[in-house]
């Protein structure tokens, strides 16, 4: 387990520079698109003059800066030069809306803001008269000549990144140990960011997290996500996201490298191969993607290779199910017979061995290599896995560790171990995190039943910023934060997440429904992009429905349907009775949904979904917001 008790962030740090101060810590594409790297001690460098930088601007202890920028070198730099001062940073994307960044910056009454690129810095500029702290931006990328003038006109000083670091060296050079004993200051109790929830049910809420907040998750997750000195993780997820800020913690604290990459499909996969990563972080759908384009690749081979595919994958997830039962390697709710286990499944898992390493000879050994040659697991974190993107990897041999948490928690809760994960489950608490399931009345319910999740420990945030109202309801007066998801623990500790509480369809008969399982079994079908089940306080269960482009107009072309558009494609009856086959075949009794759950009637879309529109920042999906975009649709669904 690591040391990080009354550390801060820069302080861990620190010592990890000492020890690996040569070794490379931020790999980033130069101007010819080649990777160049920095090690521990130039990062380290650039954080402390930025950090002088900051104090030769009085920069007070508690102050909040904005930093409105996307994963890159500089952004690491900025926040620990941030940190070290005791100032506290309050990030966003890039492609935050203007109403989203003046709402924020005017809340934590930022004087100085950092902004990534122009069309981030004219948001801010432009919102200048409903900012009247703000006095400085600094800039990461060359500001533009709009950018200057503008500055100009609304009184701001404009700084560049690289200026303000070659300021804060000189500062450093004339003020010996002014930064050190700055840093020196800090206490594990100190506010670090403010960080703003995406808004999926409204008005952001900005998140206080302290530094002992982030350090705590470090004591043992280290050994669930483990790397060796010198090895790389690939970083595509914005990192003003608590998911990945974290992570990125745990790689530098582990004496490894960040290497910034984008999750662009043929920039993914040529990145992999080029900088070999150990551990990739990202969301489900980017695995999700990666299974979808190897489907495809295989589709349109064709023939023998796609027979080829298909049987052994087919062969592998079957060997894999019999093996994870049969080693107790799925989440348990029951108790079990293991014996009887093993007389019905050991012979049919003893004849399957040899297919899923002809498999792996043939098929599944070249789809690793386009992962690079050191890699050893990928992290889905923000969002529901799906069960069959799991079992696909799994029994392939690619280790994807599924793991939960919220912004309020800084945000790990639990993580699957990499070397010994259990199906089905987002593995146990971290260590000093405590998990309870209560009812809807707050009684704590035993283990194996179903019902909300609650968390307690030192990774729970400090409250909303200057919301006390919001802090107490979603704070108990003993500390259990309730974080509004359903949920289950096994038998062996760990947790399942089941839907969220505020996604619970009541229709018109009383029935309960969670949509989320319905919609992850309607995607796992070729032909269905997104699904999105609705119905509150209706007779019936609808579904707006967004069908896979191009599996959709290749089904079509084959079957003589005519269309002159993708849009004309999805308002045919062929189409509609073609997609309606589907979810009659999969939301079924035979796959284990009830009546109420089958859905009679939808809607077929024809976009795809928006950041800012339909999803938050985080691609997840914001509900309240779907039948006022779609009225029309929603309204021909439950027409009577």
């Amino acid at each position: 387990m690591m040391d990080v008790e009354g550390k801060t962030i820069p302080k861990l740090l620190r010592e990890k520079v000492l020890k690996y101060s040569d070794v490379p810590a931020q790999y980033s594409r130069n101007n010819s698109g080649e990777f160049d790297f920095l090690t521990f001690s130039q990062m380290w460098d650039c954080a402390m003059n930025f950090a002088g930088a900051l104090i030769s601007h009085n920069v007070e202890r508690g102050e909040k800066i904005g930093l409105i920028a996307d994963d890159r070198k500089e952004w690491q730099q900025a926040s620990l030069g941030i940190l070290s001062v005791g100032a506290v940073d309050v990030p966003r994307g890039t492609d935050a809306s203007r109403e989203d960044l003046k709402y924020i910056l005017s809340f934590v009454e930022c004087k100085i803001c950092i902004a990534e690129t122009s069309s981030a810095a004219k948001k801010i500029l432009d919102s200048k008269n409903d900012l009247p702290a703000l006095k400085t931006l600094i800039m990461f990328d060359e500001p533009s000549e709009e950018i200057v003038s503008l500055a100009k006109d609304c009184e701001i000083t404009l700084f560049k990144f690289d200026k303000m670091l070659e300021e804060g060296k000189k500062f450093r050079e004339e003020n010996s140990g002014k930064v050190e004993s700055e840093l020196e200051k800090g206490n594990w109790d100190d506010v670090a960011t403010v960080i703003f929830t995406s808004g999926t049910t409204g008005t952001p809420k900005g998140v206080v997290i302290t530094h002992g907040n982030f350090l705590s998750q470090l004591i043992e997750v280290t050994d669930r996500i483990w790397l060796r000195p010198n090895e790389r993780a690939l970083c595509i997820l914005p990192v003003w996201h608590v998911f990945m800020r974290e992570v990125e913690y745990v790689i530098l604290s582990q004496g490894c490298a960040l290497c910034y990459s984008k999750p662009i499909g043929s920039v993914l996969l040529g990145d992999l191969t080029k900088l070999n990563p150990a551990i990739l972080p990202a969301v489900p759908r980017v695995f999700e993607s990666v299974l979808e384009g190897i489907n495809r690749k295989m589709r349109r081979a064709g023939g023998i290779t796609l027979a080829m595919y298909t049987f052994f994958v087919h062969a592998a997830i079957l060997h894999s199910r019999m093996h994870r039962k049969l080693f107790r390697q799925n989440i348990r709710f029951r108790k079990e017979f293991m014996p009887f286990w093993w007389v019905i499944l050991v012979l049919p898992w003893l004849l399957l061995w040899p297919i899923k390493l002809l498999g792996n000879v043939l098929v599944f050994k070249k789809i690793r290599a386009m992962l690079g040659t050191e890699f050893r697991a990928g992290v889905a974190g923000g969002g529901a896995y799906p069960k069959s993107v799991d079992e696909f990897f799994w029994a392939i041999g690619v280790n994807i560790v599924e793991g939960y948490g919220l912004t309020e928690t800084s945000p790990i809760v639990s993580v699957r171990f990499i070397d010994k994960p259990i199906f089905g489950s987002i593995g146990t608490p971290l260590y000093g995190v405590e998990a309870r399931i209560v009812d809807m009345e707050g009684n704590v319910l035993p283990k194996c039943q179903k019902g909300v999740l609650q968390i307690k420990g030192p990774t729970v945030m400090q409250g909303y910023y200057n919301r006390p109202e919001l802090t107490a309801k979603a704070i108990s007066s003993d500390g259990w934060l309730d974080t509004g998801d359903l949920a289950i623990i096994g038998m062996g500790g760990e947790l399942k997440i089941l839907g969220r509480v505020k996604d619970t369809i009541v229709l018109r008969g009383g029935e309960n429904v969670e949509p989320i399982p319905l919609e992850m079994k309607l995607t796992e079908s070729m032909y269905i992009s997104t699904a999105v089940v609705i119905g509150q306080d209706e007779r019936n269960l609808g579904a707006l429905i967004l069908p896979n482009q191009e599996e959709l107009v290749l089904w079509a072309q084959s079957n003589s349907v005519k269309f002159d558009s993708f849009e004309d494609l999805v308002k045919t009856q062929e189409a509609y009775q073609f997609i309606d086959g589907i979810v009659r075949e999969t939301i079924c009794a035979k796959n284990g949904f009830r009546a109420f759950e089958r859905i009679p009637r939808f809607a077929l879309l024809s976009k795809p979904f928006e950041v800012g529109r339909e999803l938050s920042a985080k691609q997840e999906l914001m509900r309240y917001k779907i039948t006022e975009l779609y009225p029309n649709e929603v309204k021909s669904i439950f027409r009577e």
